[in-house]
């Protein structure tokens, strides 16, 4: 990401003015000989400035391609999920006295999100590399090395309020936090290599660390779901109550078991079960509500048609996930090896789809059995119940399951804050603080892009070419598969 030039010298001895500068941050891994060199992509020393135009196209090049890859994710989320409205247009329209919006609706909504994303990602990546010229510039030549230490951890932090583009009061706390645990992983990472703070860091290497962080996030998710579905974001509980795979009225039912309160809407829940082909009748005086969950089924029968079911609709759910980002990151090896980037999506799609429904499967597997065996429901019984349905991570490919504990763990502290709110936990305070995502986002977003500046080693080779891409920072030779066969 050198703006002042791509070529970087390690040695010492070679340049004079900087025999006190360190070796570059890609030749640390190599053996640092007098006479070694490479083109390097971090922020270092490099004799051979860009010109202002160059300078120029950086800037409007990663402007672009962040705008592209904000519009297409955003966007390619929002065609699958408009399809999905079409096939059930028929239903929306009878909804539609009751508050729903219309398709046509929903596609301007989508339209607006896109360009609003793409805009934020466009706008983030164009002032990051903007102020980073800003600051070389400035530091001038000959200490281009020493700005290049934290003029990344200023770009990031000024580069982070592009989120208000997506909305003055759109709140994106999930995403603050999920980011946040990003950079707490990369600094993580930063510090497992220090001498000062490996030992300490060791113990956040537990090979099983992420399941331990899903089902910590599921207790807290699933809980809310069910008990308190206001303290998740409405995205997210439309998202829940979509793949939970229950009436609203079922989910009321069981709140008021496990909460102690008097029953209200068992005629509801009958009505339900008749329209969709099932006479119940439910006791007032009951205490597991294992009748109310899956009606006239068994618990093992309700499991088994349920998989088969949550399986169907996972499946739309990971064909863009998949899908999007091979077009970004395989973009190269598309038309080469198309066959085979093809059949990897779909895999990956056919086995995260199965996550997710044996997830939500699950959910309900345990928390039945847990009410059959203490023979009551409760609301720590509910927390206990939902807390091993993240064993269903062990499923996902390992380099998915630290991504999927990190955005649940997101969540789950954004609705346990939100729950202790609610109950007079927090001070009233708390509820006053006006953008809050947009500091800690901002915050995190300078961590992390110091990190890809000067501790590049601790990223994933697959977010390391997406960046490179959107920054138009070239890998070294040292790196390239030429140099590697030399």
């Amino acid at each position: 990401m050198s703006p002042d030039g791509d070529l970087c010298t390690c040695s010492a001895a070679q340049n004079g003015d900087h025999a006190e500068d360190p070796v570059c941050a890609h030749c640390r891994k190599s053996d640092p000989s007098p006479s070694s060199f490479c083109y390097s992509s971090s922020l270092k020393h490099v004799p051979a400035p860009l010109s202002d135009s160059e300078k120029l196209r950086r800037v409007v090049t990663a402007s672009i391609k962040g705008f592209s890859i904000g519009a297409g994710l955003k966007g390619g989320l929002a065609v699958f999920s408009i399809l999905a409205r079409l096939r059930k247009r028929k239903l929306l329209a009878s909804l539609r006295t009751k508050g729903a919006i219309t398709n046509n609706e929903a596609i301007v909504t989508a339209l607006k999100e896109t360009l609003r994303y793409g805009l934020f990602l466009g706008t983030f990546a164009g002032t990051f590399v903007s102020v980073d010229e800003i600051i070389a510039y400035l530091g001038g030549h000959r200490r281009h090395f020493r700005t290049a230490k934290w003029r990344a951890l200023v770009a990031g932090l000024i580069a982070g309020p592009s989120m208000l583009l997506t909305g003055h009061n759109t709140q994106h706390a999930s995403l603050a936090i999920y980011i946040l645990m990003r950079a707490a992983v990369l600094a993580t990472r930063c510090g497992i290599k220090s001498k000062r703070f490996g030992p300490i860091c060791k113990p956040l290497t537990w090979k099983h660390g992420d399941i331990f962080l899903m089902c910590l996030s599921s207790s807290q998710i699933l809980s809310a779901y069910i008990l308190k579905q206001d303290s998740l974001p409405p995205s997210y509980k439309s998202f829940l109550n979509k793949h939970g795979g229950k009436d609203v009225s079922i989910l009321q039912g069981v709140k008021e078991i496990a909460s102690g309160l008097p029953f209200s809407n068992f005629e509801a829940i009958e009505r339900y079960y008749k329209s969709v082909g099932t006479n119940i009748k439910l006791d007032p005086a009951m205490q597991v509500p294992c009748t109310i969950v899956h009606g006239g089924q068994s618990c093992s029968g309700h499991i088994i048609s349920f998989l088969i079911e949550a399986y169907k609709r996972a499946v739309p759910v990971y064909l863009p996930v998949y899908l999007i980002p091979a077009l970004i990151v395989h973009r190269q090896d598309l038309l080469k090896r198309h066959y085979t980037i093809l059949l990897k999506g779909l895999l990956g799609t056919a086995r995260s789809s199965l996550f997710l429904s044996v997830y939500c499967a699950s959910a309900w597997m345990w928390t039945c059995l847990l009410f059959r065996i203490f023979r009551k429901c409760n609301v720590p019984m509910v927390a206990m119940g939902t807390f091993p349905t993240g064993l269903a991570l062990a499923i996902e490919k390992k380099s998915r399951c630290t991504e999927i504990s990190l955005y649940c763990l997101a969540r789950a502290i954004e609705s346990f804050f939100t729950c202790m709110a609610d109950t007079g936990y927090l001070p009233p305070q708390s509820k006053k603080l006006k953008r809050a995502d947009v500091v800690v986002f901002s915050l995190s977003t300078a961590i992390i892009m110091h990190c890809y500046a000067e501790e590049r080693e601790v990223f994933r080779s697959k977010y390391l070419n997406v960046l490179d891409w959107v920054f138009g920072v070239p890998p070294p030779p040292c790196e390239t598969p030429r140099c590697k066969k030399s």
